[in-house]
């Protein structure tokens, strides 16, 4: 028994006298990896900080710019990890971490992937001179401001002062209309006027009341076409082009032209039908307390 405790000892021992050997002679790698881990630690704050400051000047959104750097600085340090592994001459070791890297990286992707998918999404996003902080777009049935473009989602704020949160992966895949591309935008104004109008007077009315309140100043024709014989009315469409960068500036001027163009009718008494219906009453299926009423009225 003493001889097998021993035995034990002294195996232990030669084997702390082995990792202790095998530390001296690998003591001035060790030291170099130490450094360049040091290194890298050191110079990857310094490319966050780099190039997320270069990042802020073309992407607007702080979380984009804020990621660019952080994936930067994970670059360098993982080259000098394997710097540190390379110096190390642990050549297994590094083949083991990049298959393990390999496998993991799969793994992740597949059980991430949609999270992934806003992600890329969020950075194409940033990334588009068509899509900006402050424009007014329309998207997915909601409309709104763009208040917020971040790594998952788009946030709109709408009419009635509601976020609208949208994926990122939905606004690259869906269609988008933004109303702040351009600086103008043609307003269509709906309305009907009675069978013994004339249509040639309305036409002219209907020109005039909208170059009053808004002139066409580079040339554009203010449109009027009649559509169709409605059920108690002409109706016809009119057409004209104002300044507007968002989705308010067309509502305010619709109401503007259709003020107008109501304005003008009364004055030149054109006259706007409504549908009318009449009610015909059998006197005879009448009660005598109903017969009563109507001869009343």
């Amino acid at each position: 028994m003493l001889d097998k405790i021993n035995t034990s000892f002294a195996e232990i021992t030669t084997k702390i006298q082995n990792w202790v050997s095998a530390i001296i002679e690998h003591l001035p790698n060790i030291l170099v990896a130490i450094v360049v881990m040091i290194l890298s630690f050191v110079i990857a704050r310094q490319v966050n900080k780099w190039v997320t400051r270069l990042a802020a000047i073309r992407i607007p959104q702080v979380s984009i710019s804020n990621l660019i750097g952080r994936v930067a600085s994970i670059v360098v340090v993982l080259i000098g990890l394997f710097l540190a592994l390379g110096a190390m001459d642990l050549s297994k070791a590094l083949n083991t971490i990049l298959a393990g890297a390999g496998i993991s990286g799969l793994v992740i992707g597949l059980a991430l992937q949609g999270t992934l998918s806003n992600l890329w999404s969020g950075i194409v996003l940033s990334f588009r001179k068509k899509i900006e902080l402050g424009n007014w777009v329309e998207t997915t049935g909601y409309s709104g401001e763009v208040v917020d473009i971040n790594l998952n989602s788009l946030v709109l704020k709408e009419f009635d002062n509601n976020l609208v949160i949208i994926p990122n992966k939905t606004i690259i895949e869906s269609p988008l209309k933004n109303y702040s591309l351009t600086n103008k935008m043609r307003i269509a104004v709906k309305c009907g006027v009675g069978y013994e109008s004339d249509l040639d007077k309305v036409q002219k009315t209907v020109k005039d009341a909208i170059a009053g309140t808004y002139a066409q100043n580079d040339g554009s024709e203010i449109e009027v076409y009649f559509t169709e014989f409605g059920d108690s009315s002409i109706n016809f469409v009119c057409r004209f082009w104002v300044d507007s960068t968002d989705a308010k500036n067309r509502l305010e001027a619709k109401s503007q032209g259709i003020l107008a163009i109501r304005q003008a009718f009364q004055e030149n008494d054109i006259n706007i039908p409504f549908p009318i219906r009449t009610l015909e009453f059998n006197k005879q299926q009448l009660t005598l307390a109903q017969k009563e009423e109507f001869l009343i009225q």
